[in-house]
């Protein structure tokens, strides 16, 4: 299934750009007091003093050392299509003190993001804590009321696809990681949105096919328990004819096929008598999924034994479809230990391979699940196992492990003069000022460091020596010399029209992308215990500069 564009081809190209994936998203999902503070602003005429906020969080999650960037697209569809109906505009009015002026509701009504510019890190890029993931310029009543969607639009999509890439690092590249966390979801927008970035992060495929339709995910998904168990007996089949793949011939009776390959493994020389009777209703109902769907034939073997019954009765169906050219797709486990049964189904897929000659029966696709998450798949690594695929739901999706990403939105400067958040606690101090970031990378290939500088600084350059400082440690500093420089922040919404701003890469340029950018990573900054923390620095301009304003905004103390 394609994955499908999420963006026009730049602001000239007339088309328009749609709102936003989940119709809720509104002027109105914000917070009471954006409103009330736009009014205040209103009030005081300082509505249209041009504002600068920068959107970031202040630690990495999960106890790791790296985030993915996700939700742009979201943010940027909603400013596209930022204005209040007058329905919404009579509600803030019901919702605000009646000693507001109506003169504030006609602003309201002339309210759009035309006057407003996005900056902001490419979605899907690895981004750490401080550096501004969103730079809002604009009117300062206006961007106020972008924070609250905006944060609502990130910090669940960056925990999420966060969290997708850790399970990916952790099950391996060569493994398939499958999405199934719908039913578990936090309602139909978790849902869809955990779809999503699952896929940004990482996943393969989706269970959801909301989100496949929406999103051009591709969809994976067999049957149930209640399924397998559903089926009494054999003789509940009715129509028991199957085509060949090449529609050649047709098998009248493909039950009997079955139940004849059951025969011949249970009187196999090389598997020396190991299945016995098996339960017949578990045969009944994978003989009747394969002639629903023979060129996709999984089944999950564990509603009655896995050993005893599920794998002897899969591979019975599987051998009687590849007398009809078919191969079946593989089987399920979803309960037991994991890596003993992934083990011992592959040492009977290559035992009937070498005896009954089935070219690539050995490596038949094992894909297990059951509550699996970054612990469980680190264990089956460590144990030794043969699972090709993992479904993983509840735990990738409800982000089990940590609640919130904590993004926060911060003015930095107003009417040209820089503006500092100063607080108790230092990892809550803003860094001040319109900025520009850099990624600097090393010989190796590798990035070395994030450094931020003001806007007019001149950039760094490749081959010259740059001082990178702790923020706001003095004695954290070090020389960079710079293999490689990539500036972090673009244009994403210019606000005036035919205004030149960045493409909106469809979902699969931007899973690809965050797949790259993870294979550059350190391996140290990357490993689940103990990584080594990436460093995130700023110019030595700015470093004095902040502890200049740092200094000049803390009130003086008096001891008496």
């Amino acid at each position: 299934m394609a994955a499908k564009p999420n963006g026009p081809i730049g602001e000239h190209s007339g088309r328009v750009l749609a709102g936003p994936t989940n119709p809720m998203v509104t002027p109105l999902l914000t917070d009471l007091y954006q409103f009330t503070m736009a009014y205040a602003y209103w009030k005081a005429g300082k509505h249209n003093e041009r504002a600068v906020f920068d959107l970031y969080f202040r630690k990495n999650p999960f106890g790791g050392e790296y985030t993915i960037f996700a939700g742009l697209e979201e943010c940027i569809r909603f400013i596209a299509n930022f204005k209040l109906s007058e329905d919404e505009i009579d509600f803030v009015r019901e919702s605000l003190s009646p000693s507001c002026e109506d003169g504030f509701y006609d602003y309201l009504r002339g309210v759009d993001c035309s006057g407003v510019e996005v900056y902001a890190i490419t979605e899907g890029s690895v981004v750490f804590p401080k550096v501004p993931l969103l730079r809002v310029e604009g009117p300062v009543a206006v961007v106020q009321l972008l924070e609250t969607p905006f944060l609502n639009l990130i910090n669940y999509a960056s925990l999420v696809a966060t969290n997708a890439a850790r399970h990916r690092f952790v099950a391996g590249e060569s493994k398939m990681l499958l999405e199934f966390g719908l039913r578990r979801a936090q309602g139909p927008d978790g849902g869809i949105g955990a779809s999503k970035y699952c896929y940004m992060g990482g996943f393969h495929a989706t269970s959801n096919v909301a989100a496949g339709k929406l999103f051009g995910i591709p969809l994976r998904g067999t049957h149930s328990h209640a399924f397998v168990s559903s089926f009494m007996s054999p003789d509940e089949i009715i129509d028991k004819s199957l085509r060949s793949s090449d529609s050649q011939s047709t098998c009248e009776d493909f039950v009997s096929l079955a139940q004849t390959w059951l025969s011949k493994i249970q009187w196999s020389n090389s598997l020396n008598g190991t299945f016995g009777e098996t339960n017949q209703s578990e045969l009944a109902a994978f003989t009747s999924y394969a002639l629903a769907f023979p060129d996709n034939f999984l089944a999950l073997v564990d509603t009655y034994d896995v050993m005893r019954s599920g794998i002897p009765n899969y591979c019975a169906v599987a051998l009687a479809l590849n007398d009809l050219g078919y191969k079946a797709a593989g089987i399920r486990l979803d309960s037991g230990d994991l890596a003993y049964l992934s083990g011992e189904a592959r040492k009977i897929f290559r035992t009937i391979e070498k005896e009954f000659g089935v070219p690539g029966f050995g490596k038949t696709n094992i894909t297990a699940s059951n509550d699996l998450n970054e612990e469980t798949l680190d264990a089956l690594n460590k144990q030794g196992h043969e699972v090709d695929s993992f479904g993983i739901g509840t735990y990738v999706v409800t982000c089990y492990a940590q609640a919130a990403l904590g993004c926060v939105f911060k003015l930095v400067e107003i009417n040209n003069q820089p503006r500092i958040k100063l607080s108790e606690d230092v990892t809550k101090v803003s860094i001040p000022c319109k900025k520009r970031s850099y990624r600097l990378y090393g010989k190796e290939g590798y990035p070395l460091v994030d450094i931020m500088t003001g806007e007019n600084e001149p950039p760094p350059k490749v081959g010259e020596r740059i001082l990178c400082r702790h923020p706001f440690n003095e004695s954290k500093r070090a020389y960079v010399v710079p293999q490689r420089v990539e500036e972090l922040m673009k244009c994403f919404w210019s606000g005036s029209p035919g205004g030149i701003r960045e493409d909106l890469p469809p979902l699969r340029d931007i899973r690809d992308r965050c797949i790259t950018q993870l294979r550059k990573m350190r391996p140290d900054h990357m490993r689940r215990l103990n990584p080594t923390p990436y460093k995130v620095s700023v110019s030595a301009k700015l470093y004095e500069f902040i502890h200049f304003l740092w200094l000049n905004e803390a009130p003086v103390g008096e001891l008496q």
